[in-house]
């Protein structure tokens, strides 16, 4: 097992520069998959717009956002529709993933916002290496890890990601606890 990777998510807005300057009531948008949904409403309960209950976990849904708490309210659209809802103006701001980022004719430095690559509420979106454990310790796999840390790699997915991939070296064990903590919040889910 080896970290490669985490890629901080954005959210953007045309009409605003800065988190603090969209207005209370306004709209949201989100990708509505379960991955992003969740890191999408971490990443607006950072900035300060909404309040999750309990926190907020990368499994929490828009049943979760606290109205009393949340200057906002979210609007749940395929992930490849959010940059499509902010340039048409029907939203004050949207999250959107890396991989629409560009195509959306924005760049990373367009943010309002980006959540924290290094943060514990980052820590499950961390790109990983894994094997089954009967190859747990086949050096090939170790080696896959050992060439995505090469600098030309690492220089390749910065390009690629438009100067946002945020590398990552934790060790197996950090990796480990990780995911324990995640099985848990979802046990926690019942």
């Amino acid at each position: 097992m080896g970290a490669t990777a985490v890629f901080p998510l954005g959210l953007y807005s045309l009409e605003h520069d800065s988190v603090e300057a969209i207005p209370e009531g306004s709209q949201i948008a989100i990708p509505n998959d379960e991955t992003n949904q969740a890191r999408a409403l971490l990443v607006l309960q950072e900035a300060g717009l909404i309040e999750l209950a309990d926190g907020g976990s990368s499994f929490s849904t828009p049943l979760d956002v606290v109205a009393e708490g949340s200057k906002v309210t979210v609007t749940p659209v395929d992930a490849a529709q959010t940059a499509i809802a902010l340039k048409s103006g029907s939203v004050a701001a949207s999250v959107i993933n890396n991989d629409f980022v560009t195509d959306a004719g924005l760049t990373a430095e367009d943010a309002v916002f980006s959540d924290d690559p290094n943060g514990e509420a980052a820590q499950p979106y961390i790109n990983i290496w894994v094997a089954s454990a009967e190859n747990a310790d086949n050096p090939d796999y170790a080696t896959l890890v050992d060439i995505w840390h090469s600098a030309e790699v690492e220089a390749a997915a910065l390009e690629e990601s438009g100067g946002t991939a945020v590398f990552k070296d934790n060790s197996p064990e950090e990796l480990q606890e990780i995911l324990a903590g995640i099985e848990d919040d979802l046990r926690a889910q019942g």
